[in-house]
């Protein structure tokens, strides 16, 4: 989630192509120009044709166009790949061939869809707003819902196998609601699943989103947006992973008592914990504890050091791109991706066009130089998909729901990423990256217990019940000078 009241109206806003081929033998039954010196060189002038910069593959050719080709793969060898005219049937994008199941060859890859991912989605959050969490409102039938980014048929047009849903609540509910509010948006993540269950199916751990693969449902996963959530408190969070919370994003679009955001980057926000507190320290900590993904998006830059030092195990940016790409602090900085590097992290390429090009407008091309940017500084282990659609107002040409995911991995294939790294970047760099964490998760461990300290809180709308007689908390000079003042004020005589 990157606006807290977006507005969705209908659409919204590389490398070079090579291609092998058996450019010197003869095809029986076909003539012999195939051979002649011009023709690899108009298959090339072609198929850019396809490839515009805008990627998006909308359209198909209509079969009198000169340069309509099917693709199709030779029997060997198995990588070798050759054009042939199709001069009755209109050709198809590599997007269109992977929804029809059918293989995609560009240059050496040859891939048909992978399947499955888990990306972060606001549809809950669109759920609040526009029907109050009522999924019995008949405006609210996710099979046919309008003017949202994901509905179940866009779901199933884009493939999706895995979504993490976020359980969002907005920076002015902290000190305030801030957990109720998540128990009842993890509230209605759970009922999304029992109200389609032949759609959904509510899991907690890596094992699950492969079972929900092979069933053909959408492994459905709860993601909490915002360390505001668990109110300072590891009995919250404990709560939250026991409710099937299995990321914590650390800070939203504010500081949380213990954890810096991004805007303390731009000068907007004050750092209150020079990135993360001791109090930040054990919150990291018992994440690790309990086996819940940290989630680096939205936070600031010393705090996404200080936590991938800290964390014994893998973190994510749920929805965050690369800021050399896009110079805008909400991405990740090259020093940053060195670091997700060394420990085995992933940064899951955020699709709003104020993080894809600076701009408010943007392109699927521009998409992928994010993920391009990621693979060559971190490595194609470190790539991801982070999507955010319904958390924002304005998203790339090419991209304008999840229906279009396909068309992302055309463009992928297109720059000759491989098979292995396509499907790393839309399900298995993360299911890497759950399963590290799973393993490094220790239930048998006493878990934390030391609270925040009660200075660090805002008070106005809380008890402080527990802190007087906690034989482990100090008082602080001031708060000790208050008490004791307090207590004169009460003994004196009227």
């Amino acid at each position: 989630m990157d606006t807290q009241t977006p507005e969705h109206t209908g659409s919204r806003d590389g490398g070079q192509d090579r291609r092998t081929g058996a450019a010197g033998e003869r095809i029986p039954g076909e003539r012999g120009m195939w051979t002649s010196w011009w023709f690899w060189p108009l298959v090339a002038v072609c198929t850019a044709d396809q490839f515009r910069d805008t990627a998006a593959y909308t359209q198909e050719p209509h079969v009198n166009q000169p340069c309509s080709w099917r693709l199709f793969q030779l029997q060997a060898p198995p990588t070798s790949t050759i054009l042939k005219p199709s001069r009755h049937l209109p050709s198809l994008s590599p997007s269109e061939r992977l929804r029809e199941g059918r293989p995609v060859h560009l240059g050496l890859s040859s891939v048909t869809w992978p399947g499955g991912a888990a990306r972060h989605n606001d549809l809950p959050w669109q759920l609040l707003k526009l029907f109050n969490n009522q999924l019995q409102d008949p405006r609210a039938n996710l099979t046919s819902l309008a003017h949202t980014h994901t509905n179940i048929p866009k779901l199933k047009a884009g493939f999706v196998g895995a979504q993490f849903w976020s359980a969002y609540t907005p920076c002015d509910t902290q000190n305030k609601d801030a957990v109720k509010r998540t128990l009842e948006q993890i509230d209605v993540i759970h009922r999304m699943c029992q109200l389609y269950p032949e759609t959904f199916l509510c899991v907690t751990d890596s094992t699950g989103i492969r079972q929900a693969f092979q069933e053909g449902k959408v492994a459905s996963l709860v993601g909490v947006e915002g360390g505001h959530s668990i109110d300072s408190s590891l009995g919250v969070l404990r709560a939250l992973y026991h409710l099937g919370m299995r990321y914590l994003t650390l800070t939203h679009s504010c500081n949380t008592p213990w954890a810096d955001n991004w805007l303390v980057d731009t000068g907007e926000d004050k750092a209150r914990s020079q990135g993360l507190s001791l109090f930040g320290q054990s919150v990291v900590k018992e994440m690790n504890r309990l086996g819940v993904i940290i989630d680096l998006a939205h936070t600031s830059m010393a705090t996404m050091k200080a936590v991938l030092q800290l964390s014994k195990a893998p973190v994510v940016f749920s929805h965050s791109s690369a800021y050399s790409v896009c110079q805008h602090r909400r991405n990740v900085p090259d020093d940053v991706l060195q670091l997700v590097k060394r420990t085995g992290s992933l940064v899951m390429v955020n699709f709003y066009n104020d993080y894809v090009s600076c701009r408010a407008e943007a392109n699927l091309s521009q998409v992928a130089d994010h993920l391009d940017h990621i693979k060559k500084v971190a490595g194609a282990g470190a790539v991801g998909l982070g999507g955010d659609y319904d958390g924002v107002s304005r998203l790339p040409s090419g991209l304008k729901d999840v229906s279009k995911y396909p068309d992302l991995v055309a463009e992928l294939l297109r720059r000759q990423w491989t098979e292995a790294e396509v499907k790393g970047a839309l399900a298995n760099n993360l299911l890497r990256v759950f399963e590290a964490v799973e393993q490094a998760s220790s239930h048998t461990q006493p878990p934390g217990e030391e609270p925040i300290p009660l200075d660090q809180l805002e008070t106005s709308c809380r008890t402080s019940y527990g802190y007087s007689g906690a034989p482990s908390l100090h008082l602080q000079p001031g708060a000790l000078l208050a008490s004791l003042a307090l207590l004169v004020l009460c003994l004196c005589p009227l």
